[in-house]
């Protein structure tokens, strides 16, 4: 992991700790098993970093480590006690994060952060307890007209399980409207995090990052973007962008990146022009669908009818079609 740092040296100035943050995150989410050492390394690295890049840097990051079960207790501390911009998504979904620090960060964060730590889709008894106790994003109940009283026979007792029940619903219910305008949103501003780093990738000329990334991105295995990667004529790697919906010059230049012959100008333009200009995107996408369902075949993860069916579109091309539609 420390060859890894020391490859990252060599970028421009500008925006140089988004870079070397973002990198960070993305070689410790390679790390199906880190080790001790790796694990320490990061704990180190990351805090001050993140503190040096800028704020959408530390949004994505943050977002980018909430998947992550390996995040460190200390850096899951910290990022869950940032200012709710960064921290939501984390609260909301990482699994590093145990009730003991959930709680923690709600009672040290306030409201927000509770609203966030609500929205967790398997609350256990003793966090949803602690955030009613702190009466964090609940409504004004003394506000309420309280009803007529009834007699102790005519209506019976909640049970403990029917009251618990109810608090989680009441938490859940309170976040409902932000999580719809998050899911509208959601779809667009993934792809565009994956897209930039994508690009930081090919501007670093990290190979192995990018076709991990390029992975993540198409839904495949890393095996068939390596693949990809090793056609050097670069068609491959442009058809797979284009499906994506990267605009023209953001592949002429991962192309360029990766292969530089393709700089090389001819009569009839830059090579690397020259491979995009002949690509349609409706195509592109129809081509590397085949090509995903093929690699799930391979990968032992379809039925052997997905590798020549026509399926609906793959979920990472939809954005790039609302785009192209828009």
């Amino acid at each position: 992991m420390s060859d890894g740092f020391r490859d990252l040296e060599g970028p421009p100035l500008t925006r140089t700790k988004d870079v070397v943050l973002m990198a960070t995150v993305s070689s410790f989410e390679a790390m199906p098993h880190p080790g001790r050492n790796d694990v320490r390394q990061f704990s180190e690295l990351f805090e001050p970093v993140f503190r040096a890049s800028s704020l959408e840097a530390q949004r994505n990051a943050a977002a980018a480590l909430a998947r992550s079960p390996h995040v460190p207790r200390s850096v899951a501390w910290f990022i869950a006690t940032q200012p709710i911009a960064v921290a939501a998504l984390f609260l909301a979904a990482s699994p590093t994060l145990d009730d003991e620090l959930l709680i923690a960060a709600a009672r040290l964060k306030g409201r927000d952060h509770a609203k966030a730590i609500a929205a967790r889709p398997n609350l256990s008894v003793k966090v949803v307890d602690a955030l009613v106790a702190l009466h964090q994003g609940l409504p004004d109940r003394a506000a309420k007209p309280q009803a007529e009283p009834v007699s102790a026979d005519a209506a019976p007792r909640p049970t403990r399980g029917e009251r618990e029940e109810d608090l989680r619903r009441t938490l859940k219910s309170l976040v409902a409207r932000d999580a719809l305008t998050r899911e509208e949103d959601s779809e667009d501003a993934g792809a565009a995090r994956e897209e930039a780093l994508l690009m930081r990738f090919a501007r670093l000329r990290e190979a192995k990052a990018f076709s991990r990334m390029l992975a993540h991105c198409l839904g495949s295995s890393i095996w068939l973007t390596n693949r990809i990667m090793l056609d050097l004529s670069g068609l491959q790697l442009a058809t797979a962008l284009k499906a994506l919906g990267l605009h023209d010059a953001e592949t002429r230049f991962a192309l360029t990146q990766f292969y530089p012959h393709l700089a090389e100008t001819t009569t009839a333009g830059a090579r690397a022009e020259t491979v995009v200009a002949t690509l349609d995107a409706e195509e592109c996408a129809d081509r590397v669908g085949v090509w995903i369902r093929a690699d799930a075949f391979t990968e032992g993860q379809a039925e052997e009818s997905a590798a020549n069916a026509n399926s609906e579109t793959p979920r990472r091309f939809k954005v790039a079609e609302k785009r192209a539609a828009g």
